[in-house]
C-alpha cells in the first residue's frame, strides 16, 4: 500500500521517522502473538457484517506502505479492521497490522504489530461537499528498553471532500499530532497534509491518484513530500486488488534502514481485500 488504506486516516500511506532506525524482514507468519491478534481482528470483521451499522474488511498486502514508506521492510502484511457508524455521522473503528521497523531495531524491544484506535465525525454539506474530523492513536504493543522514545501517537485529522459527479471524487484531509510523532523526540505539533483524487473510469475499475507532505517538529531534516498512482479492480462479491506505484523526495541516507533498504524510495505493491 501501497497497503490497505486504513479508515479513515490513512490514504495511504507511512510511519516517518522510522528510516533511520534498524528495520529487518518483520513477521515471521508463524509468530503465534501478530496471528492470534489479527485473527481476532477477522473474527470481528466478519461478525460486523451481520450488525447492522457495522462494517469490516481484511486484506493482505505485498508491502506495508504509510505515507510512502514501506514499514515492513518491503515484506507482505496482513492487514483488517471494523469500523460501527451510527446514522447521525458519528463512527468509531479498529485496524491493525504486522509491522518490522521496531521489532528490528537493535536492542532489547518486542514489538511487531501495530493497533489503531479511532473515533469521528462524517457529514455533508450540500450534494456534494462531504467533511470527516477525528482523532487516531497509533498503538505499538511490546516491551521496550528504559529511555526508548515509543512510537504510539494520537493525531486529529480534519478533511473534505467534492464529488463533482458520481465517479469522481477529490480529498483534501490535514492530521496534526498530539504528541511526539512516531519515536520523535520534540515533534509535538507535526502535520500531514494529504490530498487525493479517486475516479472511476469504467464500472468496477478506479484510478487512485496521492499527493502529501509530512512535516516533523524539530526534525525537519527527516521531512519530505510523498505521492502514490494506482488503480483498483472492485468485484460484486465485497473482494479488490489494487496495484500502486508509491515514492517519495526523503533524503536517502535519512530514510536507509540498518539493512541498506530504501524504504522511501520508489516502490510497486499489490493488495488483496475483501470487505465484509
Amino acid at each position: 500500500m501501497q497497503g490497505a488504506d486504513r479508515v479513515p486516516a490513512r490514504n495511504n500511506t507511512q510511519h516517518p521517522g522510522r528510516a533511520s532506525l534498524a528495520v529487518e524482514p518483520i513477521m515471521s507468519f508463524s509468530n503465534k502473538k501478530i496471528a492470534t491478534a489479527l485473527a481476532a481482528m477477522l473474527g470481528l470483521a466478519a461478525a460486523g457484517a451481520a450488525q447492522a451499522g457495522v462494517s469490516g474488511s481484511a486484506a493482505l498486502t505485498s508491502d506495508y506502505v504509510f505515507r510512502g514508506v514501506s514499514q515492513t521492510n518491503e515484506d507482505p502484511a496482513v492487514q483488517a479492521g471494523v469500523e460501527y457508524a451510527h446514522d447521525s455521522g458519528f463512527y468509531a473503528g479498529a485496524w491493525g497490522s504486522n509491522i518490522s521497523w521496531l521489532s528490528d531495531i537493535p536492542g532489547d524491544i518486542s514489538s511487531s504489530l501495530e493497533l489503531d484506535g479511532y473515533v469521528g465525525y462524517r457529514g455533508k454539506a450540500g450534494d456534494i461537499f462531504g467533511y470527516d474530523v477525528g482523532v487516531l492513536t497509533y498503538y505499538y504493543p511490546g516491551d521496550f528498553p528504559d529511555g526508548f522514545s515509543r512510537a504510539d501517537t494520537t493525531e486529529i485529522y480534519v478533511g473534505a471532500t467534492v464529488a463533482p459527479i458520481e465517479t469522481l471524487s477529490l480529498g483534501l484531509k490535514y492530521s496534526h499530532a498530539l504528541t511526539e510523532l512516531f519515536g520523535y523526540v520534540g515533534s509535538e505539533g507535526s502535520g500531514y497534509l494529504d490530498a487525493s483524487l479517486n475516479w472511476t473510469f469504467t464500472p468496477g475499475w478506479t484510478l487512485n491518484v496521492h499527493g502529501g507532505k509530512q512535516w516533523i517538529e524539530d526534525n525537519e531534516d527527516f521531512e519530505y513530500t510523498d505521492w502514490k498512482l494506482g488503480v483498483t479492480k472492485a468485484f460484486e462479491n465485497g473482494f479488490s486488488v489494487a496495484a500502486a506505484y508509491t515514492d517519495t523526495d526523503a533524503e536517502e541516507a535519512l530514510y536507509t534502514n540498518a539493512l541498506g533498504t530504501r524504504i522511501a524510495d520508489g516502490r510497486f505493491a499489490l493488495t488483496l481485500a475483501k470487505a465484509f
